[in-house]
């Protein structure tokens, strides 16, 4: 597919069940202003009304770019100002925000540098594939700046506290197979295969019954936030379930020896 004509910093298409959020500015190898911080909501509010969209994969339109991270032209001006400081931080929290919270499964396409804020925006995504060129750093160290408390949460969840600090710590960049091997990503393909196999796994989600997937969604990120034992919602959201239309046509399938029709849509 062809991005380049579309000059918005934030794009969307749409191919079959999958919706594509993609990082639109090329000539500074995607670095992250608040213009775009800005646009990501927007852009991924459009994608999860579309109730042809299953699954999101936030990338990039151009080829071996991901995100070399914060624009730090934008950053050295915005200093200068508390209140461009604090518009800045909130635009940056809202974006990252809407990917954890988005009802419909994000995969991060990772080509290229993953830099800083381009890695925020990885690390709130729900699964993350790269190709064995990408290259993954979280610098603020070298700037003299801290990582947000949210983008750091994300980074301990995956990786662990030791190699989280190892990175923040010392602001080095790691190589894809490094990444692999802490958890950081979860496949690395080639650069000619990534596009291929990322959205064949997407097919896959988009096959299976939504209601089960943005459900189980709530319910990891739930665990992740601290719940152990069950309570009145997840007991209510499991209960329901079974009385869903997904459940009555995979149970019907099951026994019918058949792939299933799943109609659920996200109307309650």
């Amino acid at each position: 597919m062809d991005f380049s004509d579309n000059k918005q910093p934030i794009i969307t298409k749409c191919k079959g069940s999958t919706g594509f959020l993609l990082l639109n500015r090329p000539e500074k190898k995607n670095a992250l202003n608040e213009k775009m911080w800005r646009a990501i909501p927007v852009a991924l509010e459009r994608l999860n009304c579309d109730k042809t969209v299953r699954v999101i994969i936030l990338g990039s339109s151009t080829e071996g770019v991901f995100s070399a991270g914060a624009d730090i032209a934008e950053l050295e001006l915005i200093a200068a100002s508390a209140e461009r400081r604090e518009s800045n931080r909130r635009a940056i929290f809202a974006a990252q925000q809407a990917i954890a919270d988005s009802p419909k499964p994000v995969i991060a396409q990772i080509d290229g540098a993953c830099m800083g804020g381009g890695c925020g925006l990885a690390l709130h995504c729900d699964i993350r594939f790269a190709t064995n060129v990408a290259r993954f750093g979280i610098t603020p160290a070298k700037l003299g700046i801290l990582y947000p408390l949210s983008d750091t949460r994300r980074l301990l969840e995956l990786i662990g506290p030791s190699k989280a600090k190892s990175m923040l710590f010392t602001a080095r960049v790691i190589k894809a197979d490094e990444a692999l091997s802490i958890g950081l990503v979860d496949e690395i393909y080639s650069q000619a295969t990534l596009a291929e196999k990322t959205e064949a796994f997407a097919n896959q989600i988009a096959e299976v019954s939504q209601y089960s997937v943005r459900n189980m969604k709530k319910i990891i990120r739930a665990i992740l936030d601290g719940q152990t034992e069950e309570d009145d919602a997840s007991s209510e959201m499991f209960k329901a379930a079974q009385e869903g239309e997904d459940a009555a046509e995979g149970m019907r399938a099951f026994i019918e020896k058949r792939p299933a029709k799943f109609t659920w849509n996200g109307d309650e």
